[in-house]
């Protein structure tokens, strides 16, 4: 049954720049850790951590604990997936920051070998466990704050935050290589982006107590809607919104995987072989092509959630899967050459085009397709086994296929394109949800979706 909202005045426009600043901040600190994770599976952790493993042995045993943070992501979600729909938004968000940035900063003291391997799955797993519901909130409080019109660019903008601290951890590295030698940076020279991480963390927590709850949430709560078990509430009533979203996520997620680390560790690993380069130059090429991928991705993410205001989520999001699909054979094979520029055009169509244009479109059409008890729980859920099974399997999956092919790039073209189409099926099963109003109780699709447009006095709420 649709429950109608209640008329309320329209949020103070300092709250909405002020979650803009905070949300982009905030990601952008959380993001350098997880990516700061990836970058040393790729370079770093397979020679200190598992050395008598063999170059594919070493790396796929790497990007193994880089799998384990995502096995841990969907426990994050329902956990502060709920915490979220009972007890607000902001809350979660200065708890997964605060836990996440612990973990990144004890792993700069853990000391090398198979104990330290041990250690070092035990706090990747902590630090997934906090990254579960954090880009959720807060996408999810962008959204609720956002005037409807525009509610895709404004739910895109904390990622821009993600993308800055992609950048970071990628200068971090990047500058690292150029001032230590090979073997500096493999002992001792790894560890100081991450113990520097606590000073960052400490910004973004305080950053963050500054921020005001959404307002959606705080009408639901005033008007007792509030429900004990949202994530129960999902499962039972969600399940095709579930389905859809899951889907969604296999081409965004994987590709963005594989284009932001597979592809650094298949240069290194694979292709410097016939290249008969120098894996440490390769490396650098890599690194430089995904930090210009990063770069590039500050603006085309939100520009897509502008563009999905404008003509609609799925339309945005099949375009950027279709893209996906056509850029698959020709990206890894410019990979594959190891040719500098064309090595940073693959990564940039993969990455900052093709993955987070379906990116741009997710943030608000996510968040539209739950309905209001437990929308945090339901995209929270969704987003992270999505990316369990296609961030976290895409690296292992992506280098044991190729260790298999003797090195052919070919491989992960045909991975990228499974990846698109399972998120093109997934759009299928989903429906437009551009300028639908976030107060409603109802999944936009499924049992119980609503059919019959907002009441007039809601439309102050419809944020």
């Amino acid at each position: 049954m649709q429950t109608e909202a209640t008329p309320t005045s329209t949020p103070d426009p300092r709250q909405l720049r002020r979650a803009i600043y905070t949300g982009a901040v905030g990601s952008a600190l959380e993001y350098y850790d997880f990516a700061l994770y990836g970058l040393a599976s790729a370079l770093i952790f397979g020679h200190i951590f598992f050395p008598t493993l063999g170059t594919t042995g070493a790396l796929l045993a790497s990007f193994a604990t880089y799998g384990a943070g995502f096995l841990a992501r969907p426990f994050g979600g329902l956990f502060f997936g709920s915490l979220g729909d009972r007890k607000g938004r902001k809350l979660v968000l200065l708890l997964t920051i605060a836990l996440m940035g612990t973990a990144t900063t004890l792993i700069g003291l853990l000391p090398t070998g198979p104990v330290g391997a041990v250690l070092l799955v035990l706090l990747r797993l902590l630090q997934g466990f906090g990254a579960g519901a954090e880009q959720t909130g807060a996408a999810t409080l962008m959204a609720e704050l956002a005037p409807r019109e525009r509610r895709g660019f404004y739910a895109a903008l904390p990622f821009i935050g993600v993308f800055s601290g992609l950048a970071l951890a990628t200068i971090t590295f990047r500058v690292l290589q150029a001032t230590l030698t090979p073997e500096q940076l493999l002992d001792w020279g790894w560890r100081l982006p991450f113990l520097a991480s606590v000073v960052l963390i400490f910004m973004a927590v305080w950053i963050r107590l500054k921020l005001k709850e959404s307002p959606v949430f705080q009408q639901l709560s005033q008007s007792q809607q509030v429900i004990e078990s949202p994530m129960r509430a999902v499962l039972r009533n969600a399940r095709r919104p579930l389905l859809a979203t899951t889907l969604m996520r296999m081409a965004e997620t994987g590709c963005s995987t594989l284009y932001a680390t597979v592809s650094i560790a298949f240069l290194t690993g694979f292709a410097s072989r016939h290249l008969g380069e120098n894996g440490a130059n390769l490396a650098g090429i890599g690194t430089n092509a995904v930090l210009a991928a990063s770069i590039v991705s500050i603006f085309t993410t939100p520009l897509f959630g502008a563009l999905s205001d404008r003509y609609g989520r799925l339309a945005v999001y099949r375009g950027g899967a279709l893209f996906g699909a056509l850029w698959a054979l020709p990206s890894w094979w410019m990979i594959d050459s190891g040719e500098p520029t064309l090595v940073c055009i693959a990564v940039v169509g993969g990455f900052a085009l093709a993955a987070n244009s379906m990116l741009g479109a997710q943030c608000a059409h996510f968040t539209e397709l739950f309905g209001n008890r437990y929308r945090y729980s339901g995209v929270a859920l969704s987003r992270e086994i999505g990316a369990m099974l296609s961030g976290g399997v895409a690296p292992i999956l992506g280098i044991f296929l190729v260790g298999m092919a003797g090195g052919a790039y070919w491989v992960l073209a045909l991975y990228t394109l499974a990846l698109t189409g399972l998120t093109l099926l997934g759009t299928l099963l989903s429906t437009e949800t551009r300028g639908r109003d976030l107060t409603l109780l109802d999944d936009a699709i499924g049992r119980g979706a609503a059919t019959s447009p907002a009441p007039a006095h809601a439309s102050v709420l419809q944020r």
